[in-house]
């Protein structure tokens, strides 16, 4: 097959014409393309409102040689396929003596123990949260009524935490051996459009997430494979420098023979529980700040030319600045047409994500403004130093907003960082409203006061300018400002802020060796959770490498 790329058509176009576009390239008739399946698409709006779609495009067509001939010296425009066409290893010889027993159901746990299913090792999931159906339930329960499930919420249960997301399936992870579109074609075997295979910033949305990890664990069941909920693991069986097998909360043990710890980034009662087990893990850097919600209509006219974009759909962004401190500042989880989201997971504590449904088809644009934190802004070298720094956080964002979602205008923001002397009182941000909380009101100086806030959750008007440390604070300020002169209107002063967002990442990298293996023999650390991922798809590769590991020295 030719690969042939820069297919360039307007909006609006069909499959048809995308044909005879590519054939007019090659200078064919179109009825010399024998088959076509697009590789990827992606939008071009350099020359905005008049918007294309660039196709690069796998063809089979009559006299393949003879084309390429024409474009010999041209071969970023046709060249050779190269598709790449995932194997899973052959079977190693080793025998187990006990069942492959993977903790965590998020993308990590899900994807190791649905690939080695497939290939006969009929894998042990255990999940201390819910099946997807009932933690749905518990999350919008908690969203209405403000009661938490410490056990079934944003963070744990059937899908891990990216199951209430946007649902971002775009990865910087290199790779060459097919696990990226083994991840999507799997997605799409399990009720998500065929579309994200080759756009170019695929997403499929929380409503479709949950169905498509709901069908994923019915097949691990149907395959031989065992999922078990509201199983949490308290404490690990280590022989020898060999893990055996695992205690649960509910008294209950489990002999395993491996043990993949796919646990998330949230998980840090385990990490507690590790960490006094001796297994090596050290502290990593990762991010903190807020959410700041815009009107879609505005990022879709900066973005697109014009506030109502049609089949483009909810336009996205991504931004970066380097502070005057020193610090990266950049636009984390973005989610087009979406939803602020209460995100937390232990009492007393609040932490904040972002949601969309697969047609982002919310008022506001949402988007975390994080900054890059270190082990020396947590003040200790010990491993779980970043889980406590986490912590004090997330309990001031819980005090200053009373336990629901603290939101301030990023105007009152800016000035209370600037430190112009302005004072509000405790819970207030200068903004008066007569509707009560969790409603839009007035601002106090300037014109705007149009943005409501799209919140998952009870929200309150509160300052939010006290949660993150002073630098953390300033870095977004000046971040928010440069923002603001590459997308019109990101500064406003009417913007919502909102916080904390504390959980970008995993504060804790659990070590491993080549092999995937602990130095406890037995024992994987995979996904997010373990330090070795970012986002759905590459949490999903980094299952599937180890259920590769595992399959290359054991027999199923």
């Amino acid at each position: 097959m030719l690969r042939v790329n820069q297919v360039k058509l307007p909006v609006g176009h069909s499959e048809n014409d995308i044909k005879a576009q590519a054939a007019g390239m090659l200078r064919i008739p179109a009825g010399d393309i024998r088959q076509m399946r697009i590789v990827r698409q992606s939008i071009d709006a350099r020359k905005k409102p008049d918007i294309c779609y660039i196709y690069s495009l796998d063809l089979e067509v009559r006299d393949e040689n003879r084309i390429l001939r024409r474009f010999q010296g041209k071969e970023n425009l046709v060249c050779r396929s190269q598709r790449q066409i995932y194997r899973f290893p052959e079977p190693g010889s080793s025998v187990r003596r006990g069942p492959v027993v993977i903790v965590g159901t998020g993308p990590a746990g899900l994807f190791c123990g649905y690939f080695l299913a497939l290939h006969g090792y009929r894998p042990i999931l255990l999940e201390r949260g819910k099946c997807v159906e009932e933690r749905q339930r518990d999350v919008e329960a908690f969203w209405e009524t403000g009661r938490l499930n410490p056990s079934s919420n944003v963070q744990f249960g059937e899908g891990g935490a990216g199951t209430f997301s946007d649902g971002k399936l775009n990865t910087l992870v290199k790779d060459k051996d097919g696990r990226n579109r083994a991840v999507l074609e799997t997605f799409v075997k399990f009720g998500a459009k065929e579309s994200i295979c080759y756009e170019a910033k695929p997403h499929i949305g929380t409503d479709v997430l949950c169905m498509v990890v709901k069908g994923m664990r019915e097949e691990i069941v149907r395959l031989g494979g065992e999922v078990r909920f509201e199983s949490q693991v308290k404490d690990l069986c280590i022989r020898e420098g060999k893990v055996t097998g695992v205690e649960l909360a509910d008294g209950g043990h489990l002999d395993c023979g491996l043990l993949v710890l796919a646990i998330g980034h949230s998980a840090r009662d385990t990490f507690s529980m590790l960490h006094e087990r001796g297994v090596p893990m050290e502290a990593k850097s990762f991010a903190v700040g807020l959410r700041v919600e815009h009107p879609q209509s505005m990022i879709n006219e900066s973005q697109y030319g014009m506030e109502e974009p049609g089949e483009l759909g909810a336009a996205p962004y991504k931004v970066t600045a380097k502070a005057g401190n020193g610090r990266g500042v950049y636009s984390f989880c973005m989610c087009p047409g979406g939803y602020v989201v209460n995100a937390s997971s232990e009492e007393g504590r609040t932490a904040v994500n972002g949601m969309s449904y697969s047609g982002r088809d919310g008022k506001n644009a949402n988007s975390a403004v994080i900054v890059t934190v270190t082990p020396k802004d947590f003040g200790s070298e010990h491993p779980l130093a970043g889980i406590g720094f986490q912590r004090k956080l997330e309990e001031k964002a819980y005090a200053i907003g009373g336990g629901k979602v603290p939101v301030q205008r990023y105007g009152e923001f800016r000035e209370r960082v600037k430190g112009d002397g302005r004072q509000f009182s405790a819970g207030s941000t200068g903004i008066q409203s007569s509707k009560g909380e969790g409603r839009p009101g007035r601002q106090e100086s300037g014109d705007f006061s149009e943005i409501i806030p799209q919140c998952k959750g009870q929200y309150v008007w509160a300052d939010v300018s006290r949660i993150l440390p002073k630098e953390c604070n300033e870095a977004i300020v000046e971040g928010m400002e440069a923002f603001g002169r590459q997308i019109a209107g990101f500064n406003r002063p009417d913007a919502c802020l909102s916080g904390v967002e504390s959980r970008t990442s995993s504060p804790v990298r659990i070590r491993r060796g080549d092999c995937l293996q602990s130095e406890i023999r037995g024992l994987y650390p995979c996904g997010e959770g373990a330090g070795y991922a970012g986002g759905i798809v590459s949490a999903a590769m980094d299952g599937i490498r180890v259920a590769e590991a595992i399959a290359r020295e054991y027999a199923p």
